[in-house]
């Protein structure tokens, strides 16, 4: 786990005090988990499913119900999810890291899904660009992101003056602002706005993060870890496929060597494939959890190899 600590909130977080009549009273063992509202609802819940957690809610309903023992939920925007990990009201829950960068939370990451991969830019109208850079000159910058644009402008030197945004902040150059900071995935909004990206300033994906007071209770903590475990195995069983091939015993070494195994692959000896010696077979199936990537490549080297009638078939999960 990656703990990420900074200065409070703001003073309208004051910093998190101990599980107490405030925050209602709570059973230790139930953990509370925050679902990201919004373009990351569907991965985040599409990987719970896949790992065998069923959430249910109805169109507007924001307290949804999982399938999970001893776990509650509530829908919420990423970046309040930050805010309620970093007072203790929530245990657990899903948000960007860019958001965790502006907040400067006081939360640990426990697991990157990888998932919705996006950019913080710095973009501006191309017309205004002096050989693809921002014009020495006084600017007006607008963003949803205060402190982290309020930073580049320093880090960068810019004569700037910041404009807080409150969504759509590609529509406000070029009359109300000479560049923006937004999140950017494809850049394809951008470019259809006429905007360039001038300087790229941090990356994000989503990420679940926890409470540091939630991983100072023994059963909490217990509970995130197979959480996380539960997850990480869907995300490896993404990367993977099951490779089956029936090879004979005199290219199974050959076969053997050019499979990308997580260990070792599984070997059975052909049903009715028995060699003239005792214990010794003639074929043999191979089965191997294979990065999915490598399919291009690792088919045509295992027919080359010897190997024949392959099988590839999906993995839900895998747990090392």
């Amino acid at each position: 786990m990656t703990t990420l600590r900074a200065t409070p909130l703001s003073n309208r977080h004051p910093e998190p005090e101990p599980i107490s009549a405030a925050l209602g009273a709570r059973r230790a063992a139930d953990l509370h988990l925050a679902i990201p509202k919004g373009r990351m609802y569907d991965g985040v819940v599409a990987i719970l499913a896949e790992a065998g957690v069923r959430l249910s809610a109805s169109a507007r309903g924001y307290r949804p119900t999982l399938s999970l023992p001893g776990v509650e939920a509530k829908i919420l925007k990423p970046q309040n999810i930050i805010e309620m990990l970093h007072i203790g009201s929530r245990d657990i829950g899903f948000a960007g890291a860019d958001w965790v960068a502006e907040l400067r939370a006081d939360v640990v990451e426990v697991l990157d899904t990888g998932l919705d991969r996006v950019r913080v830019v710095a973009a501006a109208p191309r017309q205004i660009l002096q050989e693809g850079r921002l014009p020495r000159r006084p600017l007006i910058v607008a963003s949803e992101m205060e402190r982290l644009t309020t930073e580049w402008i320093a880090a960068r030197g810019l004569d700037a003056r910041f404009v807080r945004s409150f969504g759509a902040t590609e529509v406000f150059p070029p009359e109300d602002a000479d560049c923006i900071v937004d999140i950017a995935a494809s850049g394809a909004t951008l470019a259809a706005n006429g905007l360039d990206i001038v300087d790229e300033l941090l990356a994000s994906s989503t990420r679940m993060y926890a409470s540091p007071a939630a991983l100072r209770d023994p059963a909490k903590r217990s509970a995130i870890d197979d959480i996380a475990l539960l997850l990480s195995s869907v995300l490896e069983a993404r990367k993977r496929v099951m490779l089956e091939v029936n090879v004979p015993a005199d290219r199974l070494d050959a076969v053997v060597a050019i499979l990308p195994c997580m260990r070792q692959p599984t070997i059975s000896p052909l049903h009715g494939g028995e060699g003239d010696a005792p214990g010794r077979a003639r074929a043999f199936a191979v089965k191997s959890a294979v990065p999915r990537e490598t399919l291009p490549t690792l088919i045509p080297a295992i027919k080359a190899a010897g190997g024949t009638d392959l099988v590839i078939s999906p993995i839900a999960q895998v747990v090392p």
